[in-house]
């Protein structure tokens, strides 16, 4: 964000509410708000296919399996970045390849095939150091929660704190493999179709 306010052709930041962000991550929006021009884009998962989910798996169905995980996250993450980067020509990420082994290979610059635009990475080749110094001497708002020990920050029930000599993203998504580490964001998206229940597979 604090790059993208000082580039001349940066025009908007996208922000998707999942509707389970932390209060911390909320607020943090409002003060990005208050200290750029850039204007910051919050978008919502659709109710269309938000509420099926829910009412078939319940508010909390993603712990019950990686599947379901992966289908909220394109509920309420992949789909609505599809809209928000809908006639863009480029879109500009945080990615860093120390974050995790699913990041270990990202390039500098890319084509999304899937949503049809060129895509940069310019943090690829930072460290978390480098980040932090980088937030300390310019003053760039940062998340609170990262001052109570967390390092990576999604969702609230997705999310904890990282204990000492843990990996970087071991916060994420914690009771999962780290192979299956990622929303969908950085990659073609899951299905949006809610995933059938265990009783409904057994009738099918």
């Amino acid at each position: 964000m604090h790059r993208a306010h000082l580039a001349e052709k940066a025009r908007a930041e996208n922000v998707e509410h999942t509707g389970r962000l932390p209060e911390q991550t909320l607020a943090l929006i409002d003060r990005v708000r208050s200290r750029y021009v850039l204007p910051v884009d919050v978008i919502s998962p659709s109710p269309a296919l938000l509420e099926p989910f829910v009412r078939t798996h319940g508010v909390n169905g993603f712990y019950d399996s990686v599947e379901l995980r992966k289908t909220c996250c394109a509920i309420r993450k992949t789909e609505p970045l599809a809209r928000a980067l809908a006639g863009k020509k480029a879109w500009i990420t945080g990615l860093r390849r120390e974050q995790s082994v699913t990041r270990a290979d990202v390039p500098y610059h890319e084509f999304d095939a899937e949503h049809g635009l060129a895509k940069f990475n310019p943090l690829i080749e930072w460290s978390e150091d480098e980040v932090w110094a980088y937030i300390r001497a310019r003053d760039v708002p940062y998340n609170a929660l990262h001052d109570q020990g967390y390092r990576s920050i999604g969702c609230a029930p997705c999310t904890r704190p990282t204990a000492a000599g843990e990996d970087l993203r071991a916060g994420r998504w914690w009771w999962e493999n780290p192979e299956s580490k990622e929303c969908g964001l950085h990659k073609r998206p899951t299905d949006t179709t809610p995933a059938a229940t265990t009783e409904q597979r057994k009738h099918a």
